[in-house]
């Protein structure tokens, strides 16, 4: 066969490809649905950028591990109006996976802005299954490499896609109950709010 004739032949094969769709187009990014009794709110993951955050997330998604669980926690920036996150997580009953690594927002790129949603932790590497979602920019819970002290901040995995309405909404809800330590007094949501249900969507 002539060289045009191959060029012809690699045209139509790859015209073929491209209607077809593209081998290599990524998948979709995971999407989780958190229902409350205050309203439903969906996120979606970062599983190309934060793999071992997203995955475990999902992993305890899947096992149903937060159905029954609360968002417990409304930290409110102080002075400014709707401003803060909320924090959430399985009940107390359940048996948490092995902590996890700490993706750094230095690592994924992923900022803490109005609907991100991030793992809490004590020191790095000991996050768990409990989350939080800011209700808005948050920049000081990203990773500031020399600064003093803990200065990777914290992991963040996604954002909001629907229903910042209801995190918003949440943050402002009375927060009066028990604190759990000193720095928390203020921020315990009395009642909780109920996590019905979590699941992909």
């Amino acid at each position: 066969m002539s060289e045009t004739g191959i060029g012809r032949r690699n045209l139509l094969g790859l015209a073929g490809l491209l209607i077809a769709g593209p081998a290599w187009a990524a998948a979709p990014k995971p999407r989780v649905a958190i229902q409350t009794d205050h309203g439903t709110i969906v996120v979606e993951l970062e599983a190309g950028k934060a793999p071992i955050t997203s995955a475990n997330f999902l992993r305890y998604v899947d096992a149903r591990k937060y159905d029954g669980g609360t968002f417990y926690r409304a930290s409110r920036t102080k002075g400014v109006k709707g401003a803060g996150s909320i924090q959430g997580g399985p009940p107390d009953r359940v048996r948490r996976f092995a902590p996890i690594a700490h993706e750094s927002t230095r690592l994924t790129g992923i900022k803490h802005r109005a609907g991100t949603i991030s793992m809490a932790r004590n020191a790095p590497g000991t996050a768990t299954c409990d989350f939080f979602i800011c209700a808005s920019p948050q920049p000081y819970l990203d990773s500031h490499p020399g600064a003093a002290g803990d200065n990777q901040g914290f992991a963040a995995f996604g954002g909001v896609v629907q229903g910042l309405d209801v995190v918003k909404a949440i943050l402002a809800l009375k927060a009066d109950g028990p604190a759990l330590y000193p720095a928390m007094k203020g921020q315990m949501l009395n009642p909780p709010v109920k996590i019905i249900g979590m699941k992909r969507v």
